[in-house]
């Protein structure tokens, strides 16, 4: 279990997608990792875009974001949400200064924008929001999954089993 006694931190909002959601919080459980999900409300149940619901375990208010590993920021459209919450984006500030594993996939790439952690990072993303990951300073890569330093970034569903190696790989080290 090469992630036993880490904690995993993941953000949710509606209309995220189902699958960068639930692999990595998987995957990631699989390997020892205590796994939690955090969302606007407590005990609230957030459906995906493709009606896959999943309850937060607490709200952005309760974490103390110094307990944690890993913070992962699934894809969809619910990082258009996330990028609001000045807790997420706090969230993303503390990881990134502290360098500990953050993992984005897809349209994830919008709160690492918003939280203003990418200038000088190789990165991807779904190709869709190519331009705004350039434009806040990152240098963007077509490929299945990127790691710089602790910043694990992937396109999107397909690519979840290279994803979750890196996340792995980057949490172990």
């Amino acid at each position: 279990m090469k992630l036993a006694g880490k904690k995993v931190l993941t953000v949710i909002e509606n209309d995220f997608e189902d699958s960068e959601l639930i692999y990595p919080h998987y995957r990631l459980q699989e390997e020892g990792a205590a796994a939690h999900i955090a969302g606007k409300e407590a005990n609230k149940t957030y459906v995906g875009k493709n009606g896959v619901p999943v309850m937060s375990d607490y709200a952005f208010e309760q974490i103390n974001i110094e307990d944690y590993d890993i913070l992962l920021v699934p894809g969809g459209w619910a990082p258009d949400k996330l990028r609001r919450y000045d807790e997420v984006l706090s969230f993303v500030k503390y990881m990134n200064d502290h360098n500990r594993v953050i993992g984005q996939i897809c349209h994830a790439g919008w709160v690492l924008i918003s939280a203003g952690i990418l200038q000088g990072k190789k990165t991807t993303s779904t190709p869709g929001i190519k331009d705004d990951m350039i434009n806040a300073g990152s240098e963007w890569v077509n490929e299945a999954v990127v790691t710089d330093g602790k910043l694990v970034s992937s396109r999107r569903p397909p690519d979840l089993p290279a994803y979750g190696k890196a996340l792995i790989e980057a949490a172990s080290e």
